[in-house]
Parts: C-alpha cells; structure tokens; sequence
C-alpha cells in the first residue's frame, strides 16, 4: 500500500515567511538525521531540499545529533521554523548494536514563527482546527485499536523481567526507555507523593530506566522502594508495564500516552501534546486547551498526521497502517526467537544466515557443534534447541525430553532462493517447527495444526490469493533457477503427465513416500496407471547438480517416460502439463497453484486436504480451499528474511527481490561447490551403463 496523502496542514501566516512558505519551491534543511538523502525525500517530498540558490525555510536536526544545537542555534539567528526531529510511536528494536531502521519521524518539538512545517508538530496540529474528518477518525480508531491489541508502539521488545502479575498497580514513570534523562526531582517527589496517597505502597511500580539523573533520583527512589514500592531501573516492555496498571502517573512522555491509547487513567504532571484536552487528569499547574479533542482525535493528529512513516524495506514512504504489519510481524519473531537459546547442528555456512532468521533483540543465539553442549546451554538459559532437522545428532529428542528442554526444528521454506541450497546458497525462508516437522507425516507438525485449527479471516484469504496470482504471474518456484521454457511436442488428445523427479535419501522421500523409495519406482507406477498419457520426467535439480542421490539414467527413464526434460525451469513445465503426478515434491503444491490436477502417491504437507487425488494419504480431517492452503503454507508458517536489508519479512518481498539477480550471487564456497557437482556428474557420465530395469 502506499502512503495515504499528508494532508497540508497550511497555518502559516500571511506574512514574508509565510509567503516563501507557499512557494512552490520551500525547503527544509534536515542535519543529523540517521537517513539517506533520498529517504528524508521519501518522508518529506513536500519539503525539497534547499538549493545552491535558495536559503532554507525552516531548519531541522535530529534529536540526539551532534548538529542538533548548531541548527537550532542557526535557526533562532535567521528567524526561522527549528524543528527538533525523532521517531515516532513505531519504533524498530535494536540489531547487535547496528542502529536500527527509521520507521516513522515526527517533530518532538517545534520553535519558531507559525508556518506549514507546523504539520510535523503534534503540539500545533492538535491546535488547529478543521482536518477532523469522519474518515479520518474511523481510521485513527481502527489504529489505535489494533496498536493496541497487538502492543506494537513505543519499545514492545524490551523484557518483561521483574514486572509483578499484578492487574490493579499504579505505574509512576519516572523515566522512558532509550531517554537520556527523566523528569527533575521535584517533579518526580510530586508523582510519588501522588501515587502514595491514592494507592497502597504494595501496588506501586516505579519505571526509572533512564541514565541521567538517575543519581539526582537515588533518595527519593530508595525512600520509596522502603516504604513498599518497586523499582525498576532496568527498560521493560511498556504494554507489560501498562497491563498491569489501573492508573498512570506520567510527567509527560510516551508511555503515559500509550496508556491513554490503552484506556488506563493518566495523572499527567508535565505538559505533553495529550494533555490539557480533557482526556487525562492534569496537575492544576498545567495549561488547559481551549477546546476538548477526544483520544482518536489526539491519535490522529499526532500519529497519522504528525508523523511521517518509511518503509524500512524499500525506503520509501508508507502509510502508519502497513508499518503496524510490518511491527506485527516483528513482534511474533521477536517473541519467538527469545525463546531459542542454542543452535545445533548448522552447516558452517549456513550460520550468518540462520542467525539472522533467529535474532532478536537480545541477540542471536550462539552455535555448538555437540549435544551434550547445546543441551547444557539452554538448560542454562531456560530456552529451547534449535536444531537443523535433517542434521539432528542420534537420541537428540530423548535427551532433551529428559533434560526438560525444548526442541525446534528447522529447514529450507517453500520459496527458497535463486539457485540451490546445495549450492551453498543461503535461504531467504526458513520453517521453524515445534513438534515435529512438515515432511513427516507420522507426527502432527506445527503446519498440520495450523492447518486443522486456524481461522482464516476475510483480510488473509485475500492476501493468499493476491499471493497466488503473484507467484504464478512471475514464475516463482522453490529455486527459481535460470532456465528456457518447455517446447512440448505432445500428441495431440493425450494427457500430459509431468513425473518431478526427487532426491532419493531426502527425509520428504525416506518419511512419507511409503513403499516407493525411487524415482524409478515412481515411474514405474505413475506408467502402470496411466499407459496412454504422455509422461514427461523432470530430474531434481539437487540431483542434476550432481550433489545428491537419485540419478536415474535416462535410457531407463524413458521405458516409463516420453520425454526426459532437462534445462527447463519447473513454472514452465507446469503451464504445459494437464496433471502433476509425485511422491512428495514441491512441485505438487507449485501445481496446485496453477489449477493443475495433481495426483499424491505419498504423504505431502499439502495431501489430505481436498484439493489432491490421493492414493497414499488419508482425509486429514479438514476440507480447505486453495486460499487458506497457501494461508497457512506460505504466509503463517515460514520465516523469511530481506536478502537486502537483512529484516524479516514477508513473501511477497521475497517474491519482488528474486527479480534482482544482484542479490543471489554466491560467494568462493558456492564456486567450489558447483565444481564439485560438475565433476560428479562428469563421473557419471563415464560409468558403465546400468542394466535394463
């Protein structure tokens, strides 16, 4: 979605500011900023950047920089709009020390003449009147609702650690998280007393995390942990704070207005854009406004007028409603991965990658080569394994049963890469999976469950289909290798059969393929039942690459097949053929995609649903429409990471970066592998011929 139009809140007055205001070619100076030249542009396209020719109409720095006081020095020299940049309500959590992306810029304060760089203030835009449309507050509503809902603003990734289970404690914030400083002391004496007198000591939380001051704050803290109250020195989620909260003590900040966002009462002791409107309890001392604005009037102004939204994938402007998606994904990987406290089993070069699928904000989990090690370190940690499925040492799951700690295993998604794992080349989508794993049938994996239990809404369902169209318009398959199209000279009247071929000693092929064990075999059987179609057979590219089992020679391929197909990618192939007939491969869900008929011979993730012939697998249970399969397939289960930015995503990225080659070149491990392959296949080619079958 693009970025709603930000409305041009024009309050300037008529005078010569006012009137380089209206040219068509003002600007603003922006300095400091954490944001590529053409980032700020994306932000703020109604405010070009000053020429060579043209003095800046307004200045603004970012908050923290060092060019912060320069500028606003310079500003109050000249006379002009200094406004003092930061992000907004939806923040990004922190990245191994990396600053983390820009998800949205508002002015935390403005000074200055009145002018349309007002619009950046939520202080000025709440004190106008006349942008209050019905639409846009039906929007504010449904915003703040799901914010909410979903605790997605303010720091949401810090720890819930110390927080009482309390539902009815009176939250004092005496400081914000990642805030250089906190209120004065008097200030703070004034909140405590507050919270004394209208509360039992017992039920007082008092939130200190910032680092200045802090020592200013020692006696008046202590004296209040003695007299009952608790002290946390250390960032905690907000939500978590707030949830536990039946009132809010607030000198001001972000908190107290997520609180009030929440409907928690707010005792406000300093002056902030939301107070003095009606909607929070104003010490007597602070200014009251001269009208009442409700709380989706107050979000509106501030949060969808105010602040400007980046989206940290493309760099371009985005509206606050697809940042909240973005944020939702983020905190169900976030809350995942603090879960997992090892890795075993990882390929050495899988290791960078993998870590960015499992980092939180915390860290990436660390890597051991050993059992007995990864197990002594989650039990240390109180976390889980997470274990490459089909590298899993012997006796790894009874050994975590009886150490207590939870297994997760993993594998390559659906949508994988340009090119080959085998190949060396790193996946863009991961499966994380808890009881077991897709490809084995004997167990009730998280898919299975997800599948059998999920509500799939009206908003998914049109997703997934929008998906769908996307990845058949494009041709994406699993590895989306390069590739020519397929010229088929079918015999006209004759179904057209396409036999995928598979790597024979692959867990899919070993757990769900029943009694058949080859690709041959395979053949063989799809022939028996079908002797008047026409039978293409597709060799794995795995295989092909000369990296795994289950070559078949093709004089032996062609008794059951009418062509053996090699140079092809599997989208065109698939547009070409009337039914797909597999054991276990991917390429059944691929056809399934395009409305092709598609025949199961073993246990696949995607049989059993209503939507394959199946002769192997039985009725799981549950009808699903195509929709809700790919749902649950391709946007709840997997993982996928930006291969540019390194962020979690979702798959339609994914499916827009595969376009840009320039990110799915390999490195010195992936030339050395495709050596490897290449003298494999070399040897093949000069072995003996096998007998006939």
């Amino acid at each position: 979605m693009a970025h709603r139009d930000w409305p041009a809140l024009t309050m300037a007055p008529a005078c010569a500011a006012g009137a380089e205001w209206a040219a068509a070619s003002r600007g603003m100076e922006v300095a400091g900023a954490p944001l590529a030249a053409a980032a700020l542009a994306a932000l703020f396209p109604d405010f070009v950047p000053p020429g060579a020719t043209r003095r800046a109409a307004a200045l603004a720095a970012w908050a923290g920089s060092p060019a912060a006081a320069r500028m606003a020095a310079r500003a109050a020299a000249c006379g002009l709009p200094f406004a003092l940049l930061g992000p907004g309500i939806l923040r990004a959590p922190p990245r191994d020390g990396r600053a983390p992306p820009v998800l949205s810029v508002t002015a935390l304060s403005l000074e200055g003449p009145r002018s349309p760089a007002d619009g950046l203030d939520p202080q000025r835009v709440l004190a106008a009147r006349g942008w209050e449309e019905e639409a846009l507050i039906a929007r504010a509503a449904a915003a703040r609702r799901r914010l909410v809902a979903e605790r997605l603003g303010g720091a949401w990734w810090a720890a819930e650690e110390g927080l009482p289970t309390t539902a009815d404690a009176a939250l004092v914030v005496v400081g914000e998280a990642g805030a250089e400083e906190g209120p004065m002391p008097p200030l703070v004496a004034a909140m405590l007393a507050a919270a004394f007198a209208e509360n039992a000591a017992g039920r007082i939380i008092v939130l200190a995390p910032a680092r200045r001051g802090r020592r200013a704050l020692r006696p008046l803290l202590e004296g209040a942990a003695a007299r009952g109250a608790l002290i946390l020195t250390r960032p905690v989620d907000p939500w978590a704070a707030i949830e536990r909260a039946a009132r809010v003590y607030v000198a001001g900040g972000e908190t107290g207005f997520l609180a009030l966002l929440a409907g928690r009462t707010v005792r406000c002791f300093a002056p902030a854009f939301y107070s003095g409107w009606g909607v929070v309890e104003d010490e007597a001392c602070l200014p009251s406004r001269p009208f009442r604005r409700t709380v989706d009037e107050i979000f509106a102004g501030a949060c969808l007028l105010a602040t400007r939204c980046l989206d940290p994938y493309r760099g371009t402007a985005s509206a606050f409603e697809d940042i909240l998606d973005i944020l939702s994904l983020w905190r169900r990987v976030e809350t995942a991965n603090r879960g997992i406290a090892v890795c075993l089993g990882m390929s050495f070069w899988k290791r960078r990658h993998v870590a960015d699928f499992l980092r939180s904000a915390a860290g990436a989990p660390p890597f051991r080569r050993s059992l007995r090690g990864a197990l002594a370190l989650a039990r240390r940690r109180g976390g889980a394994v997470a274990v490459w499925a089909s590298r899993a040492p012997a006796g790894l799951a009874a050994a975590a049963r009886r150490s207590g700690v939870p297994l997760v295993r993993v594998e390559d998604g659906f949508v994988r890469s340009v090119g080959l794992g085998s190949d060396f080349l790193p996946a863009a989508s991961l499966v994380l999976d808890r009881r077991g794993m897709y490809f084995d049938p004997a167990v009730n994996s998280d898919l299975e469950v997800l599948l059998l239990e999920s509500a799939f809404d009206a908003r998914l369902i049109e997703r997934a289909r929008r998906l769908i169209a996307l990845l058949v318009a494009r041709g994406v398959t699993k590895y989306n290798l390069p590739a020519g199209a397929l010229a088929l000279a079918a015999p006209p009247g004759k179904r057209r059969l396409l036999v995928p071929g598979q790597v024979e000693d692959d867990l899919s092929v070993r757990l769900g393929g029943g009694d058949i064990r080859s690709n041959l075999e395979l053949l063989r059987r799809v022939r028996a039942a079908n002797p008047d179609a026409f039978i293409l057979y597709k060799p794995h590219p795995d295989v092909e690459a000369g990296h795994r089992k289950g070559a078949v020679p093709e004089a032996l391929a062609r008794r059951f097949a009418d062509a053996v197909i090699r140079g092809v990618s599997t989208a065109s192939a698939l547009d070409a053929i009337d039914e797909l007939h597999t054991l276990t491969s991917l390429a059944g869900f691929e056809a399934l995609l395009r409305r092709r008929k598609v025949v199961v011979y073993g246990r696949p993730f995607y049989a059993g649903w209503g939507l394959t012939t199946d002769l192997a697998m039985p009725f799981r249970g549950r009808r699903l429409s195509l929709e809700e399969l790919v749902a649950g397939v391709l946007i709840l289960y997997p993982r996928y990471v930006d291969p540019a930015t390194r962020l979690p995503c979702g798959p339609e990225l994914i499916v827009e970066r595969l376009a840009e080659p320039g990110l799915w070149r390999g490195g010195a491990f992936v030339a050395l592998r495709r050596l490897e392959g290449a003298l494999r296949r070399c040897g093949r080619a000069w072995a003996p011929k096998l007998p006939g079958a």
